[in-house]
């Protein structure tokens, strides 16, 4: 499904033209809605990752602009010479204990990191050397609009992104409540599905799980 197939299906669903539901108002129901499904389901499509330089001296590390959620942060060859390229994550504290753990600079290899603010992270030891450290994250995908015309959620999940643009249009336009919790009921059906393929088949292996299989009726 395309941004234009979407703002049309909007429209005549609602049985409202653009001359209410404008362009500008339907950006803003699809934007809603990817940030619901966003906030439902963590998407195999939204998971990156990237690396950075810790600096000998410096305990706060830049995050990616796109970042919305850390999943995990790991240091790569910490040891030096002993192991090529080994990983050790980090474990995640908040700055609180950061602050208790490291209040005069102590130096060492970095064993924890925390969320210092939206946009750095902070860790501790202050490293002593020169580390590479690897975040894990979810990102913020771009959103579909009349510049970006299909995304991973219109195409692998249109009917949810519907389901949840009507929703949103159905509240603004204060229309009958029976269609509200209509939609609202068909997006809850889709998403639990769209859940479990995303958290569930997408991430399970037959050879290691065995395949699904359903249950006696």
């Amino acid at each position: 499904m395309t941004y234009a197939e979407l703002v049309q299906k909007i429209r005549d669903y609602t049985e409202v033209g653009s001359s209410v539901l404008t362009d500008s108002i339907i950006n803003d129901f699809i934007l809603d809605a990817e940030f619901r499904i966003l906030r439902d389901v963590d998407s195999d499509n939204n998971r990156r990752y990237v690396t950075a330089t810790m600096i000998s001296g410096q305990r706060f590390i830049d995050t990616p602009d796109d970042l919305l959620v850390v999943r995990s942060a790991q240091i790569i060859d910490s040891d030096g010479v002993d192991q090529a390229d080994n990983r050790d994550f980090l474990k995640y504290r908040d700055t609180s204990f950061m602050s208790e753990f490291n209040p005069t600079g102590a130096t060492g290899v970095p064993k924890y990191y925390g969320m210092w603010d939206q946009d750095t992270i902070v860790v501790a030891p202050t490293p002593n050397a020169t580390y590479t450290i690897q975040l894990n994250y979810i990102l913020k995908p771009a959103g579909l609009s009349s510049t970006n015309t299909t995304t991973y959620l219109s195409l692998q999940f249109p009917n949810g992104l519907l389901y949840a643009s009507l929703i949103e249009a159905f509240s603004f336009l204060k229309g009958p409540n029976d269609l509200l919790q209509l939609y609202e009921g068909k997006y809850k059906q889709a998403i639990e599905g769209f859940s479990i393929e995303q958290m569930g088949r997408r991430r399970r292996d037959e050879y290691q799980s065995g395949v699904n299989r359903l249950g006696k009726q």
